[in-house]
């Protein structure tokens, strides 16, 4: 006979980053999970066998998340030249929550110390740089401002530095100004 699931996977996904945002990812455990979702331990241990491969599903809900949301934002333009560098600037852009933020920086730890757990963020990269130098007109320029609006993320998700608004705004723009750009190596040098 099966068993009665009493929450769904995505539910128990949810009170593992309420989790991982009030404690760390370090003092994730299954049972806090399982307290914090209202269930048994055994059910948590049912669907993830383990902390590494609960954090390794929040890890690949994430990135499935976010390249969805670059999805919709294709779909929405699919017309529009340079559509994929576009879209990643756009979905990047977005204000976070300070529990997303949080989660984010709580998951790169566990990143961090665990090649196994990176698995699924540099499959999700190589697929998006891939298609940024395939698709783009610039891929050169292109690729620049994949590599700025990158680096402005981790710089407030790590709480490192926030533009205020409208320089944030004045930043994001100019980072879609790289996209039509054409840089030369002897420019860089």
């Amino acid at each position: 006979m099966a068993r009665h699931r009493t929450i769904d996977r995505e539910a128990m996904l949810d009170a593992a980053e309420r989790v991982v945002s009030r404690e760390g990812a370090a003092r994730l455990t299954l049972e806090a999970v399982a307290l914090e979702a209202g269930i048994s331990k055994a059910s948590v241990i049912y669907d993830y066998k383990t902390k590494r491969a609960l954090i390794r599903a929040m890890i690949e809900r994430r990135v499935a998340s976010e390249e969805m949301r670059v999805q919709a934002l294709l779909d929405a333009a699919p017309a529009q030249a340079d559509a994929r560098i576009r879209a990643e600037v756009t979905s990047a852009s977005r204000s976070f929550s300070d529990q997303e933020r949080s989660v984010a920086l709580n998951l790169c730890a566990a990143l961090a110390q665990d090649e196994e757990l990176r698995e699924p963020v540099q499959a999700s990269l190589h697929r998006t740089i891939t298609a940024i130098s395939s698709e783009s007109r610039q891929p050169g320029g292109a690729m620049l401002a994949f590599l700025a609006i990158e680096g402005l993320m981790l710089l407030e998700w790590f709480g490192l530095h926030s533009f205020p608004g409208p320089e944030r705004a004045r930043l994001i723009a100019d980072i879609g100004w790289l996209i039509d750009q054409s840089p030369t190596s002897s420019s860089l040098d």
